[in-house]
């Protein structure tokens, strides 16, 4: 087997300094999103009525993406056991890797190798799509944890949609490298659940950098996290509330009154201002005054366009429910509960909305709203007729076996009696993940056009002997455990005998 080694990639994993990030300019890449439409107006622009200038939507993200790939070859995998991410299995499979891409999957007899093409020879090994984790705080409470690093809530107040967790992510926390030693592709790194509203989410591709810019996913759109149940009450119940669950309601309720009050000024004004510039007359006078921004307001007025993708912090079935009306009183769309330790209960419910159910295998216990629930909670979402169960981790650990996670969870099902095959349950970890934040079109799955976001397993990712062999984002090999070039350390780990990636499957 050929190793796609690159010197100067492995000296730059091993200071966490990001070729990518030395190569480019400042300036956003070819990937990043421009605003021509009304709906861009998340983040208003300043008024003209003095200046005379022509009125511009700035883009839906000011700080845009400057992930740019790592090089990497031509590789054909072959002989594998290839497991597609979309219910398809593949017995001695290939998966082709060109330009960044997916460029062919299927019977290794059908997939032709081009005459530059690196081969992998994988019998006996599987392969996936990349490990995708919904809800991560890698970055922003990173190792070492102290005091000084934990960056994750910003507790001052029930409402803090104005705060970006980018703003808190350290690029250099090991746990990025420890995550990608268990196929982690790509993450969405939340903050925490102490508000209401907790504020923005991002979405990252596992790469080395040395800003978060380098690592934000193009195209990728934010989310909104938000909170209900214990936890916002128990931290604000002593210092002018919520202090029960309707007032968690009352809260979301009035935020949402006011965010629409916003978004109907700017939508108003961008009306206005059109009218006035397509205005010929000698007399239109100046150009109308925007409305004073407000960085709380422009999240939820994205949210309520759907811009935003909206996170839902909720454990008990009977607040998924309600959460469910109050997004239709507003008009926003919930896309997925984390921790929906009782999404058991109303499986039937969330399928019928479209809402995903990310959970744990078997954790649960550690508070009263994450007391009821079972083994087979993700089986049975999985098992209604359009549902989607996802493993996530919330956790520097748990993100690093993901797929044994998915494993114990299937194994479950089994039990009941629900017919889950790996074929089905690689969807909890990677394409279900990626239909919930906003990027299936782009990864989650092994299909021709897609990233090359590929795992080579070194046996069943579902067995507890399974570990992720080598690692592809956007068809580079970022990870190989038998190669101690690509298996990268973080400042902190630089001058330490082991990180204990190296060696065989045994290991």
């Amino acid at each position: 087997m050929q190793n796609v080694r690159w010197t100067a990639l492995a000296v730059l994993m091993l200071s966490a300094c990001s070729q990518q990030n030395a190569g480019q300019s400042e300036t956003a890449t070819e990937t990043e999103q421009t605003a021509e439409s009304p709906a861009d107006a998340t983040a208003p622009s300043r008024s003209t009525a003095e200046t005379g200038e022509v009125a511009e939507r700035p883009p839906l993200d000011p700080y845009p993406s400057t992930y740019e790939r790592y090089p990497g070859e031509t590789v054909l995998i072959t002989g594998a056991m290839v497991l597609t991410g979309t219910g398809e299995r593949i017995d001695n499979g290939s998966v082709l890797l060109q330009d960044g891409k997916i460029a062919a999957v299927g019977a290794a007899d059908a997939v032709a190798a081009p005459d530059d093409a690196a081969t992998i020879n994988a019998d006996g090994k599987w392969v996936t799509p990349g490990v995708i984790d919904i809800h991560s705080h890698l970055g922003d409470y990173p190792s070492p944890s102290t005091a000084s690093t934990s960056d994750g809530n910003e507790v001052v107040g029930p409402n803090t949609a104005y705060v970006w967790a980018e703003h808190s992510v350290w690029p250099q926390d090991a746990g990025f490298t420890r995550a990608l030693a268990g196929g982690v592709t790509s993450l969405q790194v939340l903050p925490g659940s102490a508000n209401l509203f907790g504020g923005r989410t991002t979405t990252l591709k596992n790469v080395p950098s040395r800003s978060v810019q380098g690592m934000k996913f193009p195209g990728a759109p934010y989310g909104l996290k938000m909170a209900c149940g214990e936890n916002p009450k128990r931290i604000y119940g002593n210092s002018g509330g919520p202090g029960t669950r309707m007032g968690n309601f009352a809260g979301y309720r009035s935020a949402w009154i006011e965010a629409q009050g916003y978004k109907k000024k700017w939508d108003d004004y961008w009306a206005d201002y059109e009218e006035w510039q397509n205005d010929d007359s000698n007399d239109k006078g100046d150009a109308p005054e925007s409305p004073a921004r407000d960085l709380k307001l422009e999240t939820l007025a994205g949210a309520l366009r759907g811009d935003i993708v909206v996170n839902m912090h909720c454990y008990r079935g009977d607040e998924m429910v309600q959460v469910l009306d109050l997004a239709n009183e507003f008009g926003y769309k919930v896309t997925t509960f984390h921790h929906a330790i009782e999404a058991y209960k109303v499986a039937d419910y969330l399928a019928e909305n479209e809402v995903c159910a990310a959970v744990w295998a078997d954790w649960w216990g550690f508070k009263l709203e994450a007391y009821d629930t079972v083994s087979e909670n993700a089986a049975l979402v999985h098992a209604q007729p359009g549902g989607c169960a996802i493993i996530h981790s919330d956790d520097s650990r748990g993100i690093q076996r993901l797929n044994q996670e998915a494993a114990k969870a299937m194994a479950a099902g089994r039990r009941i009696g629900i017919d889950i095959g790996p074929e089905d349950a690689v969807a909890w970890f990677t394409a279900n993940p990626a239909k919930a934040m906003g990027i299936i079109d782009q990864t989650g799955t092994l299909e021709a056009g897609k990233m090359a976001d590929v795992v080579i397993w070194n046996q069943n990712p579902f067995s507890v002997y399974a570990r992720a062999e080598q690692v592809f984002i956007d068809g580079a090999l970022m990870f190989d455990r038998n190669d101690p070039s690509l298996s990268p350390r973080m400042d902190f780990e630089i001058g330490q005998r082991d990180n204990g990636f190296t060696g065989g499957a045994g290991q």
